[in-house]
């Protein structure tokens, strides 16, 4: 996130040596340092609610932070994998699921190969988190991870920002992003957001076009 203080953020934010977020050492500085702004330390209800309506759907988590959804999901026996590209994080992951911390990984998600066909790839803080240079390959690889009929479904975070991350992204923008791969079937406002993302997160539902 940014290195701004945060709305809701207590102080003045650490100074920090790494300034590129598409390094996983931006990352690692964070999460060595606990600044976290984005981290929600725990799951929110529309997640529930979605995993509750698609109980036999294989996850995979990209960009999974503390992994609090693939912990969430791994306590309830379902097929989820969440990887991150920074060790700190996946080191920060597996710490807190304990005994499901074989569930997450350290990987790159524009190389990596899951053991399992996803049929729910879960977003939250991952588009927002990548430089915009990415957004094109990040669309690409989130098509060719899903067969037809699968979902990318969670929260996007909305409108442009001057600066980031979180990096906001322009409603229309997102459209002509995945609509070449996509169908939005559902957009639904989010309760509960932290203060980085509040008022400017949807809960969006896009169904892998044939």
């Amino acid at each position: 996130m940014s290195d701004t203080t945060q709305p809701g953020q207590a102080g003045q934010a650490p100074e920090f040596d790494s300034r590129d977020p598409a390094a996983p050492a931006f990352w690692d500085e964070r999460f060595e340092r606990g600044f976290t702004p984005w981290d929600q330390a725990g799951v929110l209800p529309a997640f529930e609610a979605f995993a509750a309506a698609h109980p036999a759907a294989n996850v995979l988590i990209p960009g999974c932070g503390n992994a609090w959804e693939a912990r969430w999901l791994a306590e309830r026996g379902r097929t989820v994998r969440a990887i991150d590209f920074a060790p700190s994080a996946v080191a920060h992951a597996r710490a807190a699921l304990g005994d499901y911390a074989n569930v997450v990984e350290q990987a790159d998600f524009y190389t990596y190969t899951p053991p399992f066909t996803p049929a729910w790839i879960f977003e939250r803080a991952f588009l927002c988190a990548l430089p915009k240079v990415q957004r094109a390959d990040y669309a690409r690889r989130m098509a060719e991870l899903l067969a037809p009929g699968a979902l990318l479904a969670g929260y996007f975070f909305i409108g442009e920002t001057p600066k980031g991350p979180p990096f906001g992204i322009a409603r229309d923008e997102l459209d002509a992003l995945l609509t070449p791969h996509f169908t939005l079937i559902d957009d639904q406002p989010v309760e509960g957001s932290l203060p980085v993302f509040q008022g400017r997160e949807r809960w969006l539902t896009w169904r892998r076009k044939s």
